[in-house]
């Protein structure tokens, strides 16, 4: 996937998550305590991969993609 993420380094902070999802903070902890996005909790700190963003953009795509096929199929 290439994107503009490239721009972030490799594990991102949760202020850098918020930033690349437009989201606010209470769903990007959401996000991370349900294992939605994969990360790895240090204390009180969250390690996020910026390749398990990809990942959760990449399945929310192919989510919308196999919904746009369902849909023509009826």
């Amino acid at each position: 996937m290439e994107t503009k993420l490239t721009n972030y380094p490799e594990v991102l902070t949760v202020d850098q998550m918020c930033e690349i999802l437009h989201i606010g903070k209470f769903k990007a902890y959401e996000l991370l305590k349900t294992h939605t996005v994969r990360c790895m909790r240090i204390g009180k700190k969250f390690i996020i991969p910026r390749a398990s963003i990809e990942e959760f953009l990449d399945n929310i795509i192919q989510g919308i993609a196999a919904d746009l096929v369902a849909g023509n199929k009826e």
